[in-house]
């Protein structure tokens, strides 16, 4: 595969050591890996996604041939434009696989050139989720164990103190 391209698409917000943990091991397969911070309006986000892609450059720095790119509509159509043969998708637990199988299947009608490859996180990033990260953060709980030190950072800046939950994030 010498010019594979693979696509790890996700919202990243924030990014963690399970993200963090896949990019990285799917780093070792494909020869290029696009990190692609999805555009999603119908979520709402606690970082924009300039915020989200400037993080993970920089913690995915010292990956050559990882790209940090953001996109917005569909997936398999974003692969698509991207010369992608795949989508690299992570499975956490077995919750997670039903939503992802249909992903999949999905994906491959409307762009059968790409494949979707599921990885498994390392087991101590098994329940890790951004959703978990934040619910953390905005109580003034310590993050430094799920995050890279600048995502931290950036938690703490946009929630400095929370007393009783109904802190807003800056």
């Amino acid at each position: 595969m010498p010019d594979s391209v693979a696509i790890y698409p996700g919202s990243f917000d924030p990014p963690t050591f399970g993200h963090l943990d896949l990019i990285r091991r799917a780093h070792k397969i494909f020869r290029h890996l696009v990190v692609a911070v999805a555009m999603n309006r119908a979520k709402d986000s606690l970082f924009s996604v300039e915020e989200r892609e400037e993080m993970l450059r920089k913690i995915t720095q010292d990956l050559p041939g990882v790209e940090v790119a953001s996109f917005c509509g569909l997936t398999a159509d974003y692969a698509r434009q991207r010369g992608a043969i795949a989508i690299v998708r992570g499975l956490r637990a077995i919750s997670d696989f039903e939503y992802e199988h249909s992903m999949a299947v999905t994906n491959q009608k409307l762009n059968p050139e790409v494949d979707t490859v599921f990885l498994m996180p390392s087991e101590s990033f098994l329940f890790l989720s951004s959703r978990i990260v934040k619910e953390i953060a905005r109580f003034g709980g310590d993050v430094s164990l799920f995050v890279p030190p600048l995502v931290a950072e950036r938690l703490r800046i946009k929630w400095p103190q929370c007393c009783n939950g109904t802190t807003k994030p800056a």
